[in-house]
């Protein structure tokens, strides 16, 4: 299988080599964040995302998790996300998280998260797992196949961005998570609901969802919050 064109990098990833895709800002250097594919894969949309950030001033690397694979049809990436085990996964992101974290460019000394559908249940996991790593965790709407880890690790501050509409992450399932972050790590969450849908950010519109002015207002607050915590 041919490699994604998008992948520009690699680094270290447990024992191995992982993919991703990085994007510098026009400075040369800012606060690091690792983007977290959808579903679909790192597509053009992720790739996107990732220069959005570089353009305003982050270091930003999407790590490839599906090996090059990217698909625009719902029930493969719904295979592809089941096929992934989250240990898997996981692994990769801390390797991109220490790949960051060592860079020239990077001059944070913590690593900002944001990530989308798939990709915002493993912000949580990422932020769970590497603990003080992680200075900012963004999910948009996230979603995991199957049960969060523990949180009592977790020490980064959270904001989320959810949707009134969204059937695979529902309000109550969200204030539930919440409740759940909060109890386990001594942190309540700021977790936003929007009047959208499901992937209402996503502009490729793969599921008919995407709300451009709700988009905009959770990715100025997005903004606002990863300089607040990373620039200091």
């Amino acid at each position: 299988m041919a490699e994604n064109p998008l992948q520009n990098v690699t680094f270290p990833s447990n024992g191995g080599t992982a993919h991703g895709y990085l994007a510098l800002p026009e400075s040369g250097s800012g606060p690091g964040v690792v983007v977290i594919q959808e579903w679909w894969g790192l597509t053009d949309h992720i790739a996107d995302v990732t220069n959005r950030l570089a353009a305003e001033g982050f270091v930003a690397l999407a790590p490839d998790l599906y090996g090059g694979r990217t698909t625009h049809d719902s029930d493969e990436a719904g295979q592809l996300m089941q096929d992934l085990p989250v240990n898997q996964a996981a692994t990769d992101l801390g390797g991109a998280v220490d790949y960051l974290l060592a860079h020239d460019a990077v001059t944070s000394s913590k690593i900002g998260s944001v990530g989308f559908c798939m990709g915002g249940g493993f912000v949580l996991v990422l932020a769970a797992q590497q603990g003080d790593k992680i200075g900012a965790a963004v999910p948009f709407y996230g979603v995991l196949g199957e049960d969060y880890p523990s949180f009592e690790n977790l020490t980064a501050p959270l904001l989320g961005h959810f949707g009134e509409q969204d059937s695979m992450a529902p309000p109550d399932a969200v204030e539930a998570l919440a409740d759940r972050i909060e109890s386990e790590s001594g942190t309540r969450p700021d977790f936003r609901i929007y009047p959208a849908g499901h992937a209402f950010f996503n502009d490729e519109n793969l599921m008919g969802t995407y709300d451009p002015v709700q988009g905009a207002k959770a990715w100025g607050a997005t903004l606002e919050f990863l300089r607040a915590k990373l620039e200091g």
